[in-house]
């Protein structure tokens, strides 16, 4: 009898805009693979924006290259317009209600809290309008998804949720501060693992309020693993270069300014979580090597083979060259935070959906793709005769 076929995962990490990098990548697997190919992902697992990208895949999993020709499509023509309102009116009564709740918080009043910086209605009437969430069940029935997730932080519970929808047999989990939770996969779980602190509204669900997912998310890859995946494809967003040599260490007299630290926040959420798990499952890995075959099961450990692909340039430095793109009511709400000061453009790189932009990060997702094409086809086509390794995370 011949050993089953691996099921490998697909992480889609979170980003805002930056996400448009993972098109890129998905577009050149699509073109290594066989035209009318099922998703070579049995398990997809996306957080924040990256939940957009997993969701028309797994949609779409019954035909790869059409779902990502979809994604093409969306990202290609994308415009600030599709996520937030760009108008005057849109702008500045949201802008007005955000700091009126800013204040009014400090006093204990709750009126204005239900508001944030950004009004992402034109995104909920997108996905309203074109994705189909009905069709996961059908790809899950079909035997060409395993298991489908978008993971969510409850402001509540401070738990990071996994919202997952697969296999009938695939069980809950319970971890420290992270919880996984067998549901139907729809809009709202989309909007609340993309609602970026601040910037978009907070979304309830069940008994609680949900934010961006990467908040919380402290082990990015464990949720591939609990689904099933035996190997993991990781599409982040953030290289792993230290960005432009000439502003590492310099020597500072202006306070940084809100645009500043709110970049380094977003860094801190969106990367910092992720190298952390790696460099843990890296160091399991290469535990697991000195333990025999027979105790692996008993100390529940095994080994995960894993490839990652990330930006070979900084998506921020490439923001820089797009700012102008922004509608001009954005870039004086941003300018009066200090967006368009230095290292301050790195917020942009989160908000700038603009389609030269987007373009920009699909063409050099696309590139990066093709420099690891043959790690990439050797790790979707290779299957081993024996289960692969990991921790069970």
């Amino acid at each position: 009898m011949e050993p089953a076929a691996q099921k490998i995962g697909l992480v889609l990490t979170g980003g805002g805009a930056r996400a448009a990098y993972q098109v890129g990548v998905l577009k050149a697997i699509a073109e290594f693979l066989p035209r009318h190919s099922h998703s070579p992902f049995a398990v997809i697992c996306g957080t924040s924006a990256g939940s957009l990208n997993a969701v028309t895949l797994a949609v779409n999993a019954l035909n790869f290259r059409k779902g990502v020709k979809y994604l093409l499509n969306i990202w290609n023509n994308s415009r600030v317009d599709d996520i937030y309102r760009a108008d005057v009116l849109g702008v500045l009564n949201n802008s007005v209600r955000w700091f009126a709740g800013l204040i009014s918080s400090g006093f204990g009043s709750s009126r204005f809290n239900s508001v944030s910086l950004l009004d992402n209605s034109p995104l909920v009437t997108f996905l309203e309008e074109t994705l189909q969430c009905e069709l996961i069940q059908e790809a899950i029935d079909a035997k060409a998804l395993h298991a489908l997730s978008v993971t969510a932080s409850g402001y509540s519970s401070g738990k990071s949720v996994t919202f997952f929808q697969g296999a009938s047999d695939i069980p809950s989990w319970r971890r420290t501060r992270r919880v996984g939770m067998p549901t139907k996969i729809e809009i709202k779980h989309l909007l609340a693992s993309s609602s970026i602190p601040f910037l978009f509204p907070a979304v309830h669900i069940n008994r609680e309020y949900f934010g961006d997912g990467s908040m919380r998310q402290i082990a990015p890859i464990s949720s591939a693993l609990h689904l099933g995946a035996d190997r993991v494809l990781v599409v982040g967003v953030v290289s792993h270069q230290d960005g432009k040599p000439e502003l590492q260490r310099l020597k500072t007299e202006s306070y940084p300014s809100l645009a500043q630290i709110a970049g380094h926040a977003l860094d801190s959420i969106f990367l910092d979580s992720m190298e952390v798990d790696l460099e843990r499952l890296q160091r399991i890995n290469h535990t697991v090597k000195f333990i025999p075959e027979g105790l692996r099961a008993e100390v529940n450990l095994r080994h995960v083979e894993v490839l990652i692909i990330s930006p070979s340039q900084p998506l921020e430095v490439i923001a820089e060259r797009y700012i102008g793109q922004l509608p001009w009511t954005i870039r004086i709400l941003l300018r009066a935070v200090g967006v368009l000061r230095g290292s301050g453009a790195n917020l942009v790189s989160y908000l700038l959906f603009e389609r030269q932009y987007c373009r920009a990060l699909i063409d050099l997702g696309y590139q990066d793709a093709l420099v690891h094409k043959l790690e990439i086809t050797e790790f979707l086509l290779t299957h081993s005769d024996t289960p692969s390794d990991s921790s069970a995370q």
